[in-house]
């Protein structure tokens, strides 16, 4: 079997590869024909593991591994870009019964020509959202295979850097992409704790920004509210579109 964590790939050949992957998914892919992510699906994503498989790892994972990989997307996911999910109990699964799944945050992509300036991803610059969606999704094939051979997985590991340095080239192991919150920031000026003003029921009304994501969060007071603070204050949530507080 061939031992993954033996390889060592050059920096050329990587950024020679990754071009390879780029160019093979923009083909076959149904929904991406360039490097500007607007619309993906599962089956984007699982292509993209296959050209990964056949073009960085030998098809080590079509000839060796016994069990499922699934893909999903999230709209929910405001920190990460990335993450794999590996059942608790792994190590009582048989190989061959064993599901991991990849988990991309598609918002970062979506957004990722909201702000201008420099996307770095694992240490490495990037040029479009495609890139940055690769390297991700490079650093997410680095937990799988840990996942596999060890039942463990840590990013902050030594031995994980090791193996997403020699296979792909990562310095580092988180991204800069814009978020949310940065863009309501740099583009609108707002942040959490901010008081701001919006209409509700045709009355302005006044709250906190609690959280930011597609829409801010506000909590406003409300004697008859679900919420409480630590001093007894009672609120109710509102979720606003970032266009209509001021």
């Amino acid at each position: 079997m061939l031992e993954l964590f033996e390889i060592k790939i050059e920096d050329d050949w990587i950024r020679s590869k990754r071009q390879k992957v780029a160019e093979a998914f923009n083909r076959e892919s149904n929904h991406i024909k360039n490097g500007n992510i607007e619309i993906i699906s599962n089956q984007d994503l699982r292509l993209l593991f296959d050209l990964y498989d056949e073009v960085f790892l030998n098809d080590w994972f079509r000839n060796n591994y016994e069990g499922k990989m699934a893909f999903s997307l999230s709209k929910r996911m405001t920190k990460s870009a990335g993450a794999t999910i590996c059942p608790k109990n792994i190590h009582k699964i048989k190989p061959e019964d064993l599901k991991l799944e990849i988990r991309m945050g598609i918002n970062f992509f979506f957004n990722y020509d909201s702000l201008q300036k420099d996307k770095m991803v694992s240490g490495i610059r990037t040029k479009n959202s495609l890139e940055a969606m690769q390297i991700v999704f490079e650093h997410e094939i680095c937990h799988a295979i840990e996942f596999i051979y060890f039942n463990r997985s840590s990013c902050k590991g030594k031995r994980f850097k090791n193996l997403a340095f020699n296979l792909f080239g990562h310095t580092e192991s988180y991204h800069r992409l814009p978020s949310n919150k940065q863009i309501a920031f740099e583009k609108l000026g707002f942040k959490i704790g901010d008081v701001v003003n919006f209409e509700l029921d045709g009355k302005k009304t006044a709250g906190i920004i609690s959280n930011i994501n597609k829409r801010a969060t506000v909590m406003v007071r409300d004697k008859k509210g679900d919420y409480r603070d630590a001093k007894g204050v009672r609120y109710s949530k509102y979720y606003v579109p970032l266009q209509l507080l001021k």
